[in-house]
Formats: C-alpha cells, sequence, structure tokens
C-alpha cells in the first residue's frame, strides 16, 4: 500500500457513519490498516472503485466542494413503493412520485395481503383458502426474484406479515398470530390470539400492535406474547391498516373512510385525520409522509402525517390493492463515504504544502508519466467526471 509520508491511509471493508460537521466530511472507520511511506505522486484509487487524480494539494479545497454533490448523488437511492394487488396476484414497484418502475415486479401471486419488508427482502402472505392449509407466506427479493415462494406454509388464511428483527410475525383471518424465523423457521404457531381478522402490525421495541378488524380495536402485545393491552384503541370501524412513527399510530379505518391518529399509549391525536378516502385497506408510513392504499378505487394517496393532502392519486390504475410497503432508506456504499473522507482528508492538509502539477499517464512506474495537468478526472462507479480545477 502506497502512503502519505508520516499519515495514515486506512483500507476499510464497509463503513456505516458519515458526518459532516463545519463543512467537513468525517468517516469513522471500523477497521484500519496503517502503513508509512513515502508518496509518489500517482492518482489515489480507493475501494477499487474511485479514481481521483490529485493535481495539487492545494486545491484540497477545491476537490471537496466539486466531489461532494457528485459523491452524494452516487450514494443516495430513492425509497421505492411495494404494492400488493389482490385482484390480479401481483406486487407492484413504484418510485416516490409516483412513477411506475415495474406493476408486475412479482406475479403469479394467489391474493396477496398485507406484506413486510426487511432490507432487501418482502414477506407475502398468500391468502389462498381460509381452512385447509394452502395459505403461505413467500419471500422475494426488492427485485422481484423468488426466494422461497413457500417459505412458511401450511396457514388458515394468513391476512398479515410483519417483520421484527429476525422474526416474522403472521396473522391470519381467525385471529392468531405466529411467530417464525426470517428463514422459515417456526418459533411458535400460536404465540398469541389477539382476535378475529388481524390485518396489521406496527412495531416498537419490544412491543407490537395489532389491528383487529372483528374487534374493531387496536391491541399492544409484547413480541413474546405476552398481552400488555388488548383493547389499547378502541369503537374503531373495520380498522385495517396500521403504521407507527415516533410516538404516533396511525390506523385506516375501512368503513369510515378516513385515517385516525393515536400515541402509543391510546390516546386520540385526532379520529379523523384524513377522511373521504375509498375503503382504505393498508397505510405506511415514510418520514413526514403517509401512504393510504385505497381499495375501492384501486390508488394510492399520499398525505403528511399532519392530514395535509400530497397527491389524492398518487399512483392509480391498481387492482384491488391490499397491501403497501416503503423500501428502507439505503446506506451510502463504502466508495461514496470513502470518497468524502478522502476529499475531507486533503481539504485538511496545509495549503503551503503542494503537489506539482500532474496528468494520467502511461510510463510511470506507478502507472503514469506525470506530465501537468489542470484537470481533476472522478471515476466513482457509473459516474465519471472531469473537472477543472481553478488557478490562484
Amino acid at each position: 500500500m502506497n502512503g502519505i509520508k508520516g499519515r495514515r491511509i486506512t483500507a476499510v471493508p464497509e463503513l456505516s457513519v458519515l458526518a459532516l460537521a463545519g463543512g467537513a466530511a468525517i468517516v469513522f472507520f471500523p477497521l484500519a490498516v496503517t502503513a508509512k511511506r513515502p508518496l509518489p505522486v500517482r492518482p489515489i484509487y480507493i475501494a477499487n472503485e474511485t479514481k481521483i487524480q490529485i493535481v495539487s494539494m492545494r486545491r484540497g479545497i477545491q476537490l471537496f466542494i466539486l466531489m461532494l454533490p457528485l459523491v452524494l448523488a452516487a450514494a443516495v437511492k430513492a425509497q421505492n413503493i411495494y404494492v400488493a394487488n389482490g385482484g390480479n396476484g401481483a406486487i407492484g414497484e413504484y418510485g416516490p412520485n409516483g412513477s411506475v418502475i415495474n406493476a408486475s415486479l412479482i406475479s403469479g401471486l394467489n391474493e396477496p395481503e398485507e406484506m413486510a419488508i426487511s432490507g432487501s427482502d418482502l414477506f407475502v402472505p398468500n391468502y389462498t383458502q381460509r381452512i385447509n392449509g394452502d395459505g403461505t407466506v413467500g419471500e422475494y427479493t426488492t427485485s422481484g426474484a423468488t426466494v422461497n415462494a413457500s417459505l412458511v406454509s401450511g396457514l388458515d388464511g394468513p391476512t398479515a406479515a410483519g417483520v421484527s428483527g429476525s422474526d416474522l410475525f403472521v396473522g391470519n383471518i381467525f385471529g392468531t398470530v405466529g411467530e417464525y424465523t426470517t428463514s422459515g423457521a417456526t418459533v411458535n404457531s400460536s404465540l398469541f390470539s389477539p382476535g378475529a381478522n388481524i390485518y396489521g402490525f406496527a412495531f416498537s421495541g419490544s412491543d407490537v400492535f395489532v389491528v383487529c378488524e372483528a374487534a374493531g380495536s387496536v391491541g399492544e402485545y409484547t413480541t413474546s406474547g405476552a398481552t400488555v393491552k388488548s383493547s389499547l384503541i378502541s369503537g374503531l370501524s373495520a380498522p385495517w391498516g396500521i403504521a407507527i412513527s415516533g410516538n404516533d399510530l396511525f390506523v385506516a379505518n375501512y368503513n369510515t373512510g378516513s385515517v385516525g391518529e393515536y400515541t402509543t399509549s391510546g390516546s386520540a391525536v385526532n379520529a379523523s385525520l384524513i377522511t373521504g378516502l375509498n375503503d382504505p385497506e393498508q397505510i405506511a408510513v415514510s418520514g413526514s409522509d403517509l401512504y393510504v392504499v385505497n381499495n375501492g378505487n384501486g390508488t394510492v394517496g399520499e398525505y403528511t402525517t399532519s392530514g395535509t393532502t400530497v397527491n389524492a392519486s398518487l399512483i392509480s390504475g391498481l387492482n384491488s390493492p391490499t397491501g403497501i410497503v416503503i423500501g428502507p432508506v439505503p446506506e451510502p456504499g463504502a466508495a461514496a463515504l470513502l470518497a468524502v473522507g478522502a476529499a475531507a482528508y486533503l481539504a485538511g492538509r496545509s495549503r503551503r504544502q503542494r503537489l506539482a502539477p500532474r496528468r494520467w499517464g502511461a510510463k510511470s512506474g506507478n502507472g503514469g508519466d506525470m506530465s501537468a495537468s489542470t484537470e481533476l478526472e472522478i471515476v466513482l462507479g457509473p459516474i465519471a467526471a472531469k473537472m477543472p480545477l481553478l488557478r490562484r
């Protein structure tokens, strides 16, 4: 490894934390390899994906300013929306603006119900039949690939799935919640029985909030199956969907076409936060936005968690939609974070310390003939850019 005399060069297999403070990037390294050798003036390769040519150390601040938007653009991906369609047995993928990515990302399902997402995996209940044990929960990737179409089988009328850590919870129409691992192993097929027609889960720490449509209530239980309060919220009108954000619960009421807001302690904040919906079945929250599945008119509407309408028909043309999940916020890739860290390091070097201008070449012992240049070349994954560096 080529290093900087008296400095540290760090090799990182995975990064998870990036802090931006005072206009500088700080990267925390879980594993480091330190080397001390003289610095040859040559291109710097980072994580085998990022190539940076430094024209002079004086240009470190320029590098940081020019590179940051490029790095962030490469690191940040959109949170896509996944919708289950009970009418045609398909799951569609849509962009956060409602654009269609793939309306049949996963097909051939049998009445898919409220699904769960964990990382890049989707867990989908297939309702099928009520009493003959034909119900399943299938596992698929968010790219549409089948992992195991019958991850959990022998179920009677599965209606909802939820994931907490490495545990998969499945509710059925008869009022039983079973616990399984995300690998499909049975932990307890009858963990607890909150009531008939279980249509949704929301998790907070070791607590799970369960919607019981028949009882018109939301109950609170531990993920170990203990009852905290079986009727935490009552008097609801055919509740189906539930979502949690901080200390607030949002519940979709099918019969009244509304979404109510409650605290996790069961107090009503606004029982009619959103009204005028068309048979709302499921609900999902992302940041300050609520996404509501309208089974009656085949749409997904977007609202703020304060109840303001953003777009009542964000997604339309759905076929009896029955479930919705939002993709998790992806972590920036290691290469992107390393690039920001490298830029911050260079920006902090003494302005008086210089290196002569260099250019990519073919004859240097280290891969270049090092003739003069006034360009900065960055290759970051699929993104490449050449940027002129300003002279004093």
